[in-house]
């Protein structure tokens, strides 16, 4: 058992809050500001890590403050350290209430702006003590954030495999078909996804996973392209098939979102409905927050 280091010998999380900011700023004059006190204060502050840690963290000079090969190391470890205090702050304040204190959730954007309008004030008015922190990204992002620690949950599509998160359902979300409004499909009362296979299909681009499944919904092959433009996301997707470039598949979730509001366009549902996803949440697998992972899945399925 490796021994104690004395606590005269330790650095304090202010110090090493210090020296995040530093690197985030790249000067004493910046840092100081993110943290909110004097440069000569963080400057000691600094001068006394350095002096604790036996080594030189920063150069000084007239470009500004850079990092040595030993603050490197310092800081990535300092902002490891940080996370993980601010991980169990967060933990303890919500052991006795769940869903109280900030909980930071990612989503994704095929489903952020369609589900949260709605479940935001259910939340709220649930769990009054909740202070939501929200980040909208793709599906990769939010899992490495989840895997960081810097996420506590995550609403993605599902199926996703990713090693270390465990995963639970919500909702089942149906793909209906979007088409311009004079296009012979828009009439179709039998639609199958056989139809497709003609069609100039629009996909949103590379890296979000709802390409990967409007694909497989349809048993289409991966390397297919019907246009060099790529989408970045379902409101772009909307105006390009309203603009007459072809048809592509709408979440029913989006479609009742409003995000085709206003355009010329048609949307029809397949004669077999077409799921090629669900909509479900993520969480780090051990994480200390997993049941209020579970709690706010339970407060989502019921919106549907």
């Amino acid at each position: 058992m490796s021994e104690r280091l004395p606590a005269s010998s330790m650095p304090t999380l202010r110090q090493l809050q210090f020296l995040i900011a530093l690197r985030a700023e790249g000067s004493f004059v910046g840092a100081a500001e993110a943290v909110g006190v004097t440069q000569p204060t963080l400057s000691a502050g600094i001068k006394d890590l350095e002096t604790i840690l036996g080594a030189v963290l920063v150069e000084r000079g007239r470009a500004g403050a850079v990092l040595t090969p030993a603050g490197e190391e310092a800081v990535d470890r300092a902002a490891r350290a940080m996370s993980e205090v601010e991980e169990m702050v967060r933990a303890v304040q919500a052991a006795g209430v769940p869903l109280s204190g900030t909980f930071k959730l990612g989503a994704i954007p095929t489903i952020a702006p369609f589900l949260l309008p709605r479940a935001l004030p259910v939340l709220k008015k649930k769990y009054p003590n909740l202070r939501l922190q929200m980040r909208e990204d793709l599906t990769s992002r939010l899992v490495d954030a989840l895997r960081m620690r810097t996420l506590d949950a995550a609403i993605i599509a599902l199926p996703y495999e990713a090693s270390g998160v465990s995963t639970m359902a919500i909702a089942e979300d149906e793909f209906l078909l979007l088409t311009p409004d004079d296009h012979p499909l828009a009439k179709r009362n039998d639609l199958s996804p056989e139809h497709l296979k003609g069609e100039d299909l629009l996909l949103l681009e590379d890296g979000h996973c709802l390409r990967d499944h409007a694909l497989s919904a349809c048993k289409l092959a991966p390397s297919r392209r019907s246009t060099e433009v790529g989408a970045t996301s379902l409101h772009t997707l909307v105006q390009m098939v309203a603009g007459g470039m072809g048809v592509t598949l709408l979440p029913k979730i989006a479609a009742e979102g409003g995000a085709t509001a206003g355009a010329h366009v048609s949307l029809r549902p397949f004669a077999e409905p077409v799921v090629g996803r669900s909509i479900g949440i993520a969480w780090r697998e051990g994480s200390p927050r997993e049941e209020e992972a579970k709690l706010l899945a339970g407060v989502l399925r019921a919106l549907f």
